[in-house]
């Protein structure tokens, strides 16, 4: 029988409680029947969008920018992703890529309900010193709209143009100094609501961040059902958590070779999170795209570039492949001939392979590669999974394969990957770095 191992032990995870939106007041003069109102309100609620800005500059945390968008996204609001640079393409930290939907320049004239800014550095440097996002954020602050900040932009960007007078903020630990003197009141909280602004403290509390946003915008109602499918922790500063079956080193000669394969439909977040801290860890990382170019559009449209083809990835040998999840990524890659024969190769030379999310069960199960295995899959698909006695833990890993539930597991699951490949104290690190708890 195969023994459970736990690591870093934590209280028991409950997931959050998955609410339906109420329809608001909006009914209209003469109602037939109730049925009529609820359709009237729900179609004047779909019609006017929340208007969202997220500026994204060379040297912004990916990370950071990416969990904002896509959970901004699943609550309906219309997000215009926005470059500060000359091109639309930018250079995030870590060597993600990641493609605007405009440029700022298009924007200057546009009315937003809620503009907000990921960190990084120098990301947050070269938002600050965007001439058109600082008169941006001025009219938004005078016209008492909503704005918000994560990371080194409270206190490199807001602090600098003024925006954080008299309000309590947070920020990356390290720019605590730089932000005090900005603000009436520094508070390490994860994230910190005062009046029409939100600020939060790095890569680890974006999640929450996101949400908390989608609450001032929507109501709390609409928070709750995003929140319930992002499968977020019920107390976010617990520790990451394995559940281990038939243990094993997983070794590598010259830095771990790793392959994270990306596709039109892919989850952003998870593929994002995982290509990130697998970076930070200082793992060779290459991100390959199933399709036929280098740019996909992930599943909350958010537009990634790959640093090559499935064709030449192909080519080389990994220690690892991991796949994000998105049902239509998944999708993609359960009918990637070229990407399943690459895992059956891996599972046969007992190499080290993983999925999250919707890929364990649509990629993963149907092709034979978790036979006889323990794993975990977003909560929906675990039904498909053959051998559901493990579903509920959040990272499962037995002996070479690594499953994982979704966009609020994933960096759990990439913690998971760094200790398996670096050790326990190199995880540790970068939960620190990265504020995770």
């Amino acid at each position: 029988m195969a023994l459970s191992l736990h690591l870093c032990h934590v209280t028991t995870h409950s997931l959050p409680l998955l609410h339906s939106p109420l329809a608001n007041n909006l009914l209209p003069r003469k109602v037939p029947s109730l049925k009529k109102r609820f359709f009237t309100a729900a179609a004047t609620m779909s019609s006017s969008p929340k208007k969202v800005l997220v500026p994204i500059a060379n040297g912004s945390e990916p990370m950071e920018a990416v969990i904002t968008i896509d959970v901004l996204r699943r609550s309906g609001a219309d997000v215009t992703v926005a470059s500060v640079d000359k091109q639309l393409r930018v250079d995030a930290c870590h060597g993600v890529k990641i493609v605007a939907d405009s440029l700022i320049s298009d924007c200057k004239d546009t009315v937003f309900d809620l503009i907000t800014l990921p960190g990084g550095i120098p990301g947050a440097t070269n938002l600050k010193d965007c001439g058109i996002l600082e008169n941006m954020m001025k009219k938004q602050a005078a016209d008492g709209r909503l704005y918000a900040a994560v990371c080194a932009s409270p206190a490199v960007a807001l602090g600098s143009w003024g925006l954080l007078k008299g309000l309590k903020a947070t920020c990356y630990p390290s720019f605590m100094e730089q932000l005090a003197p900005s603000c009436a009141t520094t508070v390490e909280s994860r994230v910190q609501k005062d009046g029409i602004v939100v600020t939060s403290r790095g890569p680890g509390t974006t999640m929450e961040f996101a949400v908390a946003l989608v609450e001032q915008l929507y109501g709390k109602e609409k928070a709750d059902e995003v929140a319930g499918p992002l499968v977020m922790r019920s107390n976010h500063g617990d520790e990451y958590t394995i559940t281990e079956f038939n243990p094993m080193k997983w070794t590598f000669d010259n830095g771990p070779q790793i392959l994270v394969p990306i596709a039109n439909g892919s989850e952003e977040m998870e593929a994002v999170m995982i290509i990130d801290i697998l970076r930070r860890a200082k793992a060779n990382v290459v991100v390959a795209s199933v399709e036929d170019t280098l740019e996909i559009v992930a599943s909350r449209k958010v537009k990634l570039v790959a640093d090559m083809l499935l064709d030449e990835a192909a080519k080389l040998s990994f220690d690892l492949i991991v796949l994000p999840g998105g049902l239509g990524g998944a999708q993609a890659f359960a009918n990637s001939e070229k990407l399943v024969n690459l895992l059956k190769k891996q599972k046969e030379s007992n190499r080290p392979y993983g999925a999250i999310c919707a890929s364990p069960a649509l990629v993963l199960e149907p092709h034979g590669l978790l036979k006889g295995k323990k794993a975990t899959a977003f909560p929906a698909m675990c039904g498909k999974l053959s051998d559901q006695s493990e579903v509920e833990n959040r990272v499962v890993v037995d002996g070479n394969l690594i499953t994982s539930r979704g966009p609020g597991t994933s960096m759990e699951f990439a913690l998971a990957i760094v200790e398996k490949f670096f050790g326990c104290n190199k995880a540790l690190e970068l939960v620190k770095i990265m504020l995770f708890s």
